[in-house]
């Protein structure tokens, strides 16, 4: 996989971090929501990038 789609995964995991904890924050459960689908949705994402090149190799 590129470097630039291991960064944007990466960026998407880390903004969802911050926004679960903004959400949990201001007791915003919309927030909390949005947040843990983005943190889950890089590292799914960042986990098939690590599959693919472990069989590529």
């Amino acid at each position: 996989m590129s470097v630039g789609q291991t960064i944007k995964h990466k960026a998407q995991a880390f903004k969802g971090r911050v926004t679960e904890r903004i959400g949990r924050t201001t007791r915003n459960r919309r927030l909390q929501r949005e947040g843990r689908t983005d943190r889950v949705s890089g590292n799914l994402k960042q986990s098939g990038d690590k599959a693919k090149n472990a069989f590529r190799h």
